[in-house]
């Protein structure tokens, strides 16, 4: 078992990525936390209670994920830091502006799959480039799929179509990196509680044109099962891995 290590986890200040980054941080990993707003990263990884050796393994960055040279920064600067890179969590990600396809702009399209689905690839190319030189070779790469990698909700055509291409990302970085003893699965999540669920208890839209209350479940759950991933040995990896709300309307008609 991989017990420690240096991890990037991206869109970690806020969260699913924040919860993420503190529990690797809570389990001694060395973890550069990445995303947009500084003061977010500053607090998810000072305020979050963690002892003070735990918090001092955090390595703040302010990355755009949807800028190359931005991304390129972010691995130098874990590279400059610590030497090596032995796990990506591809977690940054939007939802977006809803609406079918007849009703999204280019405009809107374009940011969803910059952010979703280009952001993960930058990631993933800085993350591979580095796993294959360092020595000891190799790594593990987390994406985050999403439930929408499996089905959609009403009106959310780019969310979608991003997650679903996720999925093709993931086989292909899994494929590709075999023959250097690269990693890489995807985690599949549907309705952990974090800000961007909230609503769902207020309800959201049905397939079936009803608006309905969704239950939620600890986002906590999701770090542990990330940190499963994360901990095997690199002869070993989930492929693909769903965790949801146990009454969530997923399997069946809802």
């Amino acid at each position: 078992m991989i017990t420690t290590g240096v991890a990037v986890v991206t869109g970690g200040g806020s969260g699913l990525g924040r919860e993420i980054a503190r529990a690797l941080l809570g389990a001694g990993w060395q973890v550069a936390v990445a995303g947009r707003r500084e003061d977010a990263l500053r607090e998810a990884v000072s305020g979050s209670g963690l002892p003070a050796p735990a918090a001092q393994a955090a390595l703040p960055v302010v990355t755009d994920v949807t800028d190359a040279g931005s991304v390129a920064a972010l691995f130098e600067a874990v590279r400059g830091r610590w030497g090596r890179i032995d796990l990506l969590v591809n977690n940054a990600g939007i939802f977006g502006a809803g609406g079918a396809v007849d009703e999204v702009s280019l405009e809107d399209w374009r940011r969803a799959v910059d952010t979703n689905l280009t952001g993960a690839f930058l990631c993933a190319r800085e993350a591979v480039r580095t796993m294959k030189a360092q020595d000891p070779r190799g790594g593990r790469i987390i994406n985050n799929g999403s439930i929408s990698a499996h089905v959609p909700r009403p009106g959310s055509v780019a969310y979608t179509a991003t997650k679903h291409a996720m999925t093709g990302l993931t086989k292909s970085i899994s494929l590709d990196g075999r023959a250097f003893g690269i990693a890489c699965g995807q985690i599949d999540i549907g309705n952990a509680a974090t800000e961007m669920t909230r609503r769902m208890g207020q309800g959201v839209l049905q397939a079936d044109g009803s608006v309905a209350p969704e239950p939620t479940f600890g986002a906590e759950h999701v770090a542990a099962a990330v940190l499963y991933m994360a901990g095997l040995p690199l002869d070993a990896n989930v492929q693909f891995l769903t965790i949801t709300a146990t009454t969530m309307p997923f399997i069946g008609r809802g």
